[in-house]
């Protein structure tokens, strides 16, 4: 019987952690109805090679955040390797993480693949900030790559 209670006791804080450990994860991606890159379909800038919108009908969640995509083959990629496809920086502005270390908001139709990661950018109001990434790109990133450990850790 003790054995029991401690098995429901390591399963019970196990659930504790991963839950909190799910919890901190979601508040710290930028969702818009919980929804991830505001619903565009993220394997879709690496398979397509554009954004585009995705669909409810094809949703997956991994790790607390969910995703659209705009095909079964899509959502199917995804959940082979759910973390490839992850926006960097929990889908915030990658300029402003690496110039401020600020959450901003981004327009998922502005994004760059590095070394195999999707980026994205604010880009309204006459203020593109992926060329201002372009212009020093490695410097922000270690920046942003920094900031971002900072906020998650």
């Amino acid at each position: 019987m003790k054995k029991i209670i401690t098995l429901l006791i390591l399963i019970l804080s196990t659930n504790s952690i991963f839950s909190q450990n799910t919890s901190k994860r979601t508040s710290n991606f930028n969702l818009e109805n919980n929804v991830a890159v505001k619903g565009y379909d993220v394997v879709a800038y690496f398979k397509q090679k554009k954004p585009i919108k995705g669909k409810k009908e094809f949703s997956a969640t991994y790790d607390g955040i969910s995703y659209y995509f705009s095909s079964k083959e899509n959502k199917e990629q995804f959940l082979i390797n759910s973390a490839n496809y992850e926006p960097q920086y929990g889908g915030w502005c990658a300029y402003a993480m690496g110039s401020s270390g600020e959450k901003v908001e981004v327009n998922p139709e502005t994004y760059k693949i590095i070394d195999g990661k999707l980026f994205l950018f604010y880009n309204a109001f006459f203020n593109n900030t992926l060329k201002s990434w372009n212009k020093e790109e490695k410097v922000l990133k270690a920046k942003a790559d920094a900031n971002w450990k900072k906020i998650t850790h």
